[in-house]
């Protein structure tokens, strides 16, 4: 039976060099690489945990595909292994908490926040 080991979620965004820096400076992440001139694509890794950004399509706009934002729900949800840890570091930083760290009814405790793009990102454990 296979095994699935990592996931690395992909997010399209305007900007991929203010995005990854965005997520190292204010998050944490280790910038992994851009790709092409003007960047087009970057990745960024924390531990064991990988996001890609891929730039937008320059015929569309943020307006156009802000239709494809679920109202509810999470873009990225990522576990960690202290939320207590995790909410000092982002309160000690530029980063917008949205809620918590709040336990909920399916015995997470979670932290969610808005990045720089406006995607909701939640931190749990």
């Amino acid at each position: 039976m296979v095994k699935f080991k990592r996931i690395a979620p992909q997010i399209v965004v305007p900007d991929v060099v203010s995005t990854a820096e965005y997520y190292r400076d204010e998050l944490g992440f280790r910038i992994l690489g851009y790709f092409a001139d003007p960047p087009v694509f970057a990745m960024v890794e924390r531990d064991d945990v990988e996001i890609h950004f891929g730039k937008i399509d320059k015929d569309s706009t943020p307006q156009k595909n802000e239709n494809i934002r679920r109202g509810l729900g999470t873009d990225v949800y990522i576990w960690v292994s202290d939320i207590d840890a995790m909410f000092e570091e982002l309160s000690a930083k530029n980063v917008q908490i949205v809620e918590g760290p709040v336990r909920r009814v399916y015995d997470c405790v979670e932290i969610v926040i808005k990045d720089c793009n406006g995607f909701q990102i939640v931190f749990a454990t």
